[in-house]
């Protein structure tokens, strides 16, 4: 809900986080597993960060434990981030609708040299 002052956006408290903190346990987890790690290696070139996720999950244990308004706001933020940065990568190709006209004929035959 935005605020009345026009300020930008205020969080209203919640009483659960946006996730259950196992959820972020788990993702630090997966993140820090060598299988990851090689992945990550591999397709990115780089090792991967898993600062946030632990960050994430140390905002959910205090944002349960002490329903600390800080947590709470560190924690929606990291989620509103994550989600901008999902959305920000657009599809390579266009999903089809139907198929191509031409599915069920054979495939044409290439001239050996």
């Amino acid at each position: 809900m935005a605020d009345g002052g026009g300020g930008g956006w205020r969080v209203p408290f919640s009483p659960q986080p946006p996730r259950p903190c196992e959820a972020y346990s788990a993702e630090w987890k997966l993140c820090r597993s060598a299988g990851h790690f090689l992945h990550h290696y591999y397709v990115h070139g780089d090792r991967p960060a898993c600062e946030q996720w632990r960050r994430d999950l140390a905002s959910c244990r205090e944002w349960e434990e002490r329903r600390s308004a800080e947590a709470q706001l560190s924690l929606c933020e990291s989620e509103r981030a994550r989600v901008q940065a999902a959305q920000k990568h657009t599809l390579v190709w266009v999903p089809r609708q139907r198929p191509p006209a031409d599915w069920h004929l054979p495939l044409p035959q290439q001239e050996k040299d």
